[in-house]
């Protein structure tokens, strides 16, 4: 059966066929067989088998080196994509995209000789000076970068040119141009093609600034159709899933990360982050759970309607909420003089209108004391504590919790324990080791540790 993938259009794309036959293999092609792997992850071993097939071929032709070449480097694999395009046919398409491997590869020189190279070679002249432009910021040659963007608008081609806008909006973001030109450069982009996965990245990073988190969520969705997915939407939307207690959803964003990079060292530790705080949100349910009980426990007995037998019983042995009767076993009950066996079906009909019965906390543990508070700290101790909160340097994730417990200074941290604060969603464990670390720097703790 020969396996083959949609593309956006509907029309079916044979990826084996695609990369090791030889039929029409160019621009074209390779943006279907991307839009083809970003709607179908399952197509994603296909172009890996087929690229397996490929590199066994004893005596490859220049033609089929390419095909390979631009395939690995679809698939991450930038230093054997170089490698193979080197011993390709030397044509505009093996060039271009060896000016692309540079520039995943941080080579920006050469990349840029690369785009050159293969505008010489009849490669599409805007897209070179897109992509050299595009390497040039990257490289932290912002001026240059911009002087280069700016030359392109005289083409006709740059106004219809979603890679154009795009790269644009990045330099003028860049340039700490306003969120609002940037943004109308990505949106061009995106009018232009509606799959741009880089500027819908941008866009979505410019709602995240701005509180939209529909928007900025809907545009991350959107780039991830387009492949290869971009690592910072997978983890942007992580964290949103985190923020609305989908840890499922966020767990898939990082897992699909770490199939891609498994040594991804951001996305390793969000997901065990994200696994300890869906736990946690396991136990704030369980102890809302207990919360409810704890309330229902401290009721008074006298707000029940009791015989005056059953209520004189229960006061000589001391009992004077639901908690008392719920600790108190049957046997304790009945051994009370005059306590018969209609007053104890009294007392089991009272508890089980609130969820208890007799007895079903007889044996629970008493609770720790809490440990007792610090002393008073020095004149140096009392500066220290009172600075703010940002003087410590946390990352964004551990600033955003710690704001959510309105935690303004060092000394309201200090106060906290690991438990309190990995009370908060999205505070895992490697946000507390971070507050840890921070805090012994200056020779301070959290209260408990």
């Amino acid at each position: 059966m020969v396996a083959t993938a949609k593309s956006p259009a509907g029309t079916s794309i044979d990826i084996r066929e695609l990369v090791t036959g030889t039929g029409p293999f160019g621009p074209a092609e390779i943006r279907g067989l991307t839009q083809a792997l970003g709607k179908e992850p399952a197509s994603h071993r296909e172009l890996r088998g087929a690229v397996r097939e490929l590199e066994q071929v004893g005596e490859r032709s220049p033609a089929a080196s390419v095909r390979l070449g631009v395939c690995q480097y679809l698939l991450g694999r930038y230093r054997e994509a170089l490698e193979t395009l080197r011993a390709a046919d030397g044509g505009a398409l093996a060039l271009f995209h060896q000016g692309l491997a540079h520039v995943a590869l941080e080579t920006y020189d050469k990349a840029h000789e690369a785009f050159e190279a293969a505008k010489k070679s009849g490669y599409d002249a805007l897209a070179c000076g897109v992509a050299a432009a595009d390497a040039l910021r990257a490289a932290g040659h912002h001026d240059q970068a911009h002087k280069a963007i700016d030359g392109l608008s005289a083409d006709a081609a740059a106004a219809a040119s979603a890679d154009f806008w795009a790269t644009k909006g990045a330099i003028l973001a860049d340039h700490g141009r306003p969120d609002s030109e940037v943004a109308e450069a990505f949106e061009k982009a995106v009018a232009i093609d509606p799959g741009h996965s880089h500027a819908l990245f941008a866009l979505g990073v410019l709602n995240d600034r701005a509180g939209n988190d529909d928007e900025a969520m809907a545009c991350y969705e959107r780039s991830l159709e387009r492949y290869p997915a971009t690592v910072g939407a997978l983890l942007n939307l992580g964290i949103m899933h985190e923020d609305r207690n989908d840890f499922a959803k966020a767990q898939a964003c990082y897992r699909r990360i770490l199939e891609a990079v498994p040594d991804h060292p951001r996305a390793r530790l969000f997901l065990k982050d994200s696994a300890a705080s869906g736990d946690l949100r396991t136990e704030e349910l369980e102890q809302k759970q207990r919360d409810r009980i704890d309330q229902v426990m401290a009721l008074p007995v006298s707000d029940f309607e009791l015989s005056v037998r059953s209520r004189n019983c229960l006061q000589k042995m001391g009992i004077h909420t639901l908690g008392d009767l719920a600790r108190t076993s049957e046997s304790e009950i009945l051994a009370s003089k005059n306590f018969g066996e209609t007053s104890l079906i009294e007392i089991k009909e009272m508890l089980a209108s609130k969820g208890l019965s007799l007895g079903q906390f007889a044996t629970a543990a008493v609770p720790e004391e809490l440990p007792q508070e610090l002393g008073e700290p020095s004149a140096d101790e009392q500066e220290l504590l009172s600075m703010p909160i940002t003087e410590l340097n946390l990352s964004v994730r551990a600033r955003k919790c710690t704001t959510k417990l309105g935690i303004m200074t060092i000394a309201e941290l200090v106060r906290r324990t690991a438990e309190d604060l990995m009370e908060c969603k999205n505070f895992g464990v490697t946000s507390l080791n971070e507050v840890r670390e921070k805090l012994a720097e200056r020779g301070l703790k959290l209260r408990g540790d």
